[in-house]
């Protein structure tokens, strides 16, 4: 048997929880009853919570009253996890932590892990969108932007929502073997192993630098023109600066390299034809300015782990 616990607050995701609860229990099914799991909810304010989504959860026990040594114990995600702190939570994490086998988190519980100094210095990752206030907050944690999900010793966390189901397949395939984690996966309509990272879910191309200066001047232009052939050259000349100076600038202001913001605002306009049109491929790949249709495959594959027809297999 195997203890499992799961950490509920206040405006805490729903989905967070219910997915890896719903992978664990429908896992008993086929295991025996000395190796199935138990599974915990511990309230970190009494035993009645409310979630972000409005509706009331009774947790098994409030936090003040559970034991620490869990063979798992994760913290799920929601707008409480990074709108609020946990003063009464971070001191019992910090020791169910040193005493559980495994402790992690799903999504932006992150966020509570970090409170309490978990994450310094280890692999970590959190939703997409949060990656950036993550990095922010947490500066001692080495975050993964593209993972699904990320396994650090005896510290596991993942993505955004499902991507707790994907993290909770793996638990059971290493607890029980492939064979039962594929089982659980079919009844629940999942892959066991998802193509691609957080990347496909996402924007490449991030905010722009600040509207009054040169570079963002040449991302927009860059923007509108994708169809148009570009070289740092090119691209310094728009900005009426030298090859080098326009380099380091472009660095500094929009934390990637000129010719890479590029490319990635050229698969984020691929992406959207994609999902959005039925042209032929040859066609996405002109207009997005990536010339071919093999020059575009390559860039999906290198940046999403996906080609674009999987892609729009996926997406549409």
């Amino acid at each position: 048997m195997k203890d499992i616990a799961i950490v509920l607050y206040p405006d805490m995701l729903m989905l967070d929880m219910a997915g890896p609860v719903e992978v664990f229990s429908i896992a008993n099914r086929y295991l025996g009853e000395d190796q199935r799991y138990r599974i915990s909810t511990l309230g970190t304010t009494g035993t009645s919570v409310r979630a972000s989504n409005g509706i009331t959860l009774q947790a098994d026990l409030p936090l003040s009253d559970a034991p620490t040594a869990w063979d798992l114990l994760l913290v799920p995600g929601g707008p409480g996890a990074y709108n609020e702190r946990h003063e009464t939570a971070v001191p019992w994490l910090r020791e169910a932590a040193r005493a559980s086998r495994h402790h992690g988190s799903i999504c932006t519980g992150a966020f509570v892990l970090g409170e309490a100094g978990l994450l310094d210095h280890r692999h970590v990752t959190t939703h997409w969108h949060y990656i950036s206030r993550l990095k922010q907050r947490f500066p001692r944690a080495d975050i993964e932007t593209d993972k699904i999900f990320v396994k650090d010793d005896e510290l596991l966390t993942s993505g955004g929502v499902t991507a707790g189901i994907d993290l909770a397949l793996s638990v059971v395939s290493e607890d029980h073997g492939r064979q039962i984690a594929l089982d659980v996966a079919k009844v629940l309509l999942v892959v066991m192993q998802r193509q691609g990272g957080q990347a496909q879910f996402s924007p490449l191309v991030a905010a722009l630098a600040k509207e009054d200066s040169p570079i963002a001047r040449v991302q927009n232009y860059v923007l509108e023109h994708l169809e148009e052939p570009f070289s740092v050259e090119r691209l310094a000349g728009l900005a009426a600066l030298s090859p080098r100076h326009f380099a380091r600038l472009f660095s500094r202001e929009a934390n990637t390299t000129p010719m890479d913001f590029v490319q990635r605002a050229r698969v984020d306009r691929a992406r959207q034809l994609l999902e959005s049109s039925d042209l032929p491929l040859k066609t996405v790949a002109f207009r997005s300015g990536f010339g071919s249709t093999r020059h575009m495959r390559l860039s999906f594959s290198e940046r999403l782990g996906l080609t674009p027809d999987q892609y729009r297999r996926q997406f549409t």
